[in-house]
This record gives structure tokens, sequence and C-alpha cells, in this order.
């Protein structure tokens, strides 16, 4: 990629010319680029919502989206949002004058769903829950006021594993955020371009091109979350063998319905000899076999 001031979107001025974040910033586009196209994100002419917290994943999608879209592999159109909830001592003052610095298109919405959270969720207990739940709301009423057709998040490889194994551990099913999702009306899509982007490479990003990070005081301070607890244990998992967590998310991308034990999703009732073959599934309706999917496509159902 060039470093010419002329030739990079302002979001990249003053990017580090060391050949380590070069090859940083490079595999970040290729991933994301991957899993755009793999999941088949874009419709040409599609506007996106572009959803900033000023957290270093956000500014890491938010620099990569426009990268793609400078090189004319983005054929959307992309507009910023930042969602306000009125936490207290949130900058709000950080985001809109980076943006406007920028040159990027941008809308910044205050709704104090900070009180309301403080004042249904008993002492002691977490706020994640329907902190995520009032945002969400409101970045999709965002969406549909702007005229947009998507949501897009910017939830990376590592926050896909920690929500599956909070799944496995706490709800007591094999689910996690999908790459690709429509929304319960059915009239928007909810993506997450950063779906093969590890954590550690959104970090080293967004530190190395001095984005004005704002740090999460609101749920991330709380001790003794689920997420922080699995996050933990899946880096012990890393430290002990290098690698776990990318053989862990391909296995996301490998599912065998006939190898589980849920008969709503395979028909174990009829299974006999000479009706399949080991390793495959083809008790399954045909929009749920393997042989319907591509590899690498989604086959996870909806977001917890």
């Amino acid at each position: 990629m060039l470093d010419d001031l002329d030739d990079i979107h302002p979001l990249f001025h003053g990017a580090p010319s060391s050949t380590e974040f070069k090859k940083l910033r490079k595999r970040i586009v290729r991933e994301t680029r991957e899993a755009i196209e793999t999941y088949g994100m874009v419709n040409r002419g599609d506007r996106w919502l572009v959803c900033l917290s000023g957290g270093k994943d956000s500014y890491t999608l938010l620099a990569v989206l426009h990268e793609l879209k400078w090189r004319g592999l983005l054929p959307v159109d992309l507009l910023a949002c930042n969602l306000d909830q009125g936490q207290p001592g949130f900058p709000a003052t950080v985001l809109p004058e980076f943006l406007t610095k920028m040159g990027v298109p941008h809308r910044i919405e205050y709704q104090d769903t900070y009180s309301i959270v403080v004042d249904k969720v008993p002492q002691g207990r977490t706020y994640c829950s329907l902190c995520s739940r009032l945002r969400r709301g409101n970045l999709y009423r965002i969406a549909r006021e702007e005229g947009c057709s998507a949501v897009v998040l910017g939830h990376h490889r590592d926050d896909i594993l920690e929500t599956f194994f909070m799944n496995l551990f706490h709800g007591g099913r094999l689910a996690t955020m999908p790459p690709k999702l429509v929304n319960e009306d059915g009239d928007l899509m909810v993506l997450r371009p950063l779906s093969f982007v590890a954590e550690e490479d959104c970090e080293k990003f967004a530190r190395a091109m001095n984005y004005p990070i704002i740090p999460c005081d609101l749920c991330g301070s709380q001790e003794g979350l689920q997420r922080m607890q699995v996050k933990k244990l899946l880096d012990d998992w890393e430290t002990r063998s290098p690698g776990r967590r990318n053989v862990m998310f391909r296995a996301l991308q490998n599912v065998r319905p006939s190898h589980l034990a849920d008969p709503a999703i395979f028909d174990f009732l009829t299974l006999a000899p000479g009706t399949a073959q080991p390793g495959q599934d083809e008790g399954l309706p045909p929009v749920l076999r393997l042989s319907h999917f591509h590899p690498g496509s989604c086959r996870t159902g909806e977001s917890p």
C-alpha cells in the first residue's frame, strides 16, 4: 500500500513506516476483505451505518472500511455513528472533532440510556445486557432514519469466540454472534466485517495510529463479568498452545450437526443403515446440509 498523502485516506495519515506496521495493516485489510466476501456482505450502492464507540476495535473498523472504499474495493456509502449513552465522564467532543478532522461523514446521537440502566439493574449486577439492548434499539432507529441498509459493528474474532463459550458455559447452547445477521424486524442487516481479525491486531493497529481511544468505564471496569472470565480462560489456552484461537474459530466454520446431539437440526429418529454415510448430514433439511454451504460460509444461527 502506498503512503503518499494524496493516495491514502486521511485516517491513515501519520501511519508508521515500519515493515512491522505495514504487515499488520495489510493483514487486517486482507482479513476484513475476506470476511466481507465470504459472507456476501456487500450489495453495490448500499449505505452502511458504521458504529463507532471510540474503542480500539471500532477505530480499526472505521479505518479499514475507508481503506477498502478508498481503493475502490467497497462499493457502499459509509456513515460513521457514535451513540453517546450519557455515561459520566464520557468525553463527548473527542469523536466529533476526530471525525470532522478526518473528513468522515458522521452522525453523533445523544440518548441517556445510562440512567435507565442504573435505575433498572439491581445493585451488584452487571449492566451489559440491558445497555446492549438499549444501544442496539437506538442504532437500528438511526440506521432507518439515515436510509442505511446495514448496521456495521466492530466485533472481532475474539469477541465471537468469547460469546460462543459464554453461551456454552452459561446458556447451555452452541451459538455465537454471526458475521452476518438479519435483525428481528427483518429490515436491516447486522454486519461484522472484523470477524476474522484478532483483537491483538486491533489493539496494535489503533495504538500505532495514535487514535484517541476512549476507555469503556460503564461495563468493562466491573469485576467478575462472565466475558472477562472467558477471556482469561482463552488467554491461558493461547499462552500454553499458541494458535489455539485460530483453531477454535475454524471449528465454528466447520459444523457437523450429525455429530452433535440436537434432534431439531438432525433427524436421528429416521437414521438407519443405508440412510446416511458416516460424516455426512443427510438427515438435515437441504438448506442445512453441508453440501449446501461453500467452504468457510456461515453456518451459525441467530445472534444471542
